[in-house]
């Protein structure tokens, strides 16, 4: 088995024991016997539990940021992209703390952890806003004067929102297509979106 291999194996069993047990009573020891890798292996990839729990949270940013490259590929209008990238984000984000179970509770009581980690991703996300936001501009679907910062907005205001997302808080009495609706408006609104002829 690779270096890599091996790293990967240890962060997925760490995932796995973090969700069922919680990150306090999973121990480093817990975690090498579950790897079925001894203490000096998984010592030998992480310093602590804080390092492990941190490429977790790293690991599961990764898929999220490959599933956000993924729509800003894809061959539709500057304006259903960002939405679809808006969505992705929050529903990804959402999906990744309910399915490992107790790490929710982790990230709403531990947000700055998590925040440290996040630096990396929230760096690869706006520059997705930006070339989205670019791309809209040049084929004329939006007027923005400063591409950049309004890149830097739409990813603070998202990032704003995410907590009351995942609570299910926002829009708790609207249905799904409402709350789009609301959330589309604001978008286009603060883009100064160009009707398109279609």
């Amino acid at each position: 088995m690779t270096i890599s291999k091996t790293r990967v194996k240890l962060v997925d069993v760490a995932r796995q024991l973090f969700a069922k047990m919680g990150v306090e009573n999973t121990t480093m020891n817990d975690i090498a016997l579950a790897s079925k890798k001894g203490r000096r292996t998984l010592y030998t990839y992480f310093k602590s539990k804080d390092d492990i729990y941190s490429a977790v949270v790293e690991s599961e940013l990764d898929m999220l940021s490959d599933k956000m490259k993924a729509v800003a590929e894809k061959h539709i209008s500057p304006d259903q992209k960002l939405m679809e990238l808006i969505y992705t984000r929050l529903d990804a984000v959402k999906e990744v703390v309910y399915r490992n179970g107790t790490l929710r509770a982790n990230f709403f009581r531990d947000i700055w952890r998590v925040e440290k980690v996040r630096k990396r991703f929230d760096a690869k996300e706006i520059i997705l806003f930006k070339n989205v936001l670019t791309e809209g501009k040049e084929k004329g679907v939006f007027q923005i004067d400063d591409v950049e910062m309004s890149a830097y907005i739409v990813h603070y205001s998202v990032k704003g929102i995410e907590v009351p997302y995942i609570r299910g808080t926002l829009g708790r009495n609207l249905d799904v297509e409402t709350r789009k609706k609301y959330v589309t408006n604001i978008v286009y609104g603060a883009l100064y979106r160009k009707e398109i002829n279609q």
